[in-house]
């Protein structure tokens, strides 16, 4: 903990760099990806406070829409949308995923019934092997179905017919660093 603590102490001695932030922001992209500590969007990317608005959730599921009932991801997703006006949103997975990798290989959760709920609402199970430990195909897989399912929030559904709006679907191999992009010409990912 000792370093991060240093590194904040650091970080606060540069207000200079950050004063602009205070007038507000204007990100281009939504970022969705894991919670994942590998997985560090702003790396990823060369983005710099205020260029991506990031929503992180165990296995960057994007929950299906359900105006009864709001969640934090329908409001994050909304905002993005509708208030700040984000171009793109990007559903990035990676390798090693633990979330994926226990959908794909049925992991018995009930030892941990929070992740166990959260995950069930990544039907349908993605596709892949279980014995790969990059589980690269069920992550690849299970990024499509979230992007699928953005197509059903209402606020991203109309910035699309309105060419407003583009999805994308990345894959982030976390023992590379490369990044794989979902080509639909070809429905295969490639690299960038």
């Amino acid at each position: 903990m000792q370093p991060l603590i240093d590194n904040a102490r650091a970080f606060g001695q540069r207000p200079e760099e950050f004063a602009g932030l205070a007038e507000g922001q204007s990100p281009q992209v939504l970022f969705i990806t894991c919670s994942d500590s590998r997985v560090v969007p702003a790396l990823i990317t060369g983005a710099r406070p205020g260029e991506l608005f990031e929503l992180r959730t165990a296995g960057n599921i994007v929950p299906p829409h359900d105006p009864a009932h709001p969640t934090a991801e329908a409001a994050t997703v909304e905002y993005a949308v509708e208030v700040l006006g984000v171009r793109d949103i990007v559903v990035c997975g990676h390798s090693h995923c633990g979330a994926v990798g226990a959908l794909v290989r049925g992991d018995d959760l009930t030892a941990v019934p929070a992740v166990r709920d959260w995950l069930a609402r990544a039907t349908p199970r993605p596709a892949g092997a279980a014995a790969d430990p990059a589980v690269a195909e069920g992550v690849q897989s299970h990024v499509l179905t979230q992007l699928l399912r953005l197509r059903s929030y209402s606020c991203v559904e109309k910035s699309l017919l309105d060419r407003r709006l583009g999805l994308h679907a990345w894959y982030y191999e976390v023992h590379t660093g490369a990044v794989l992009a979902h080509d639909p010409r070809t429905d295969a990912f490639t690299a960038l």
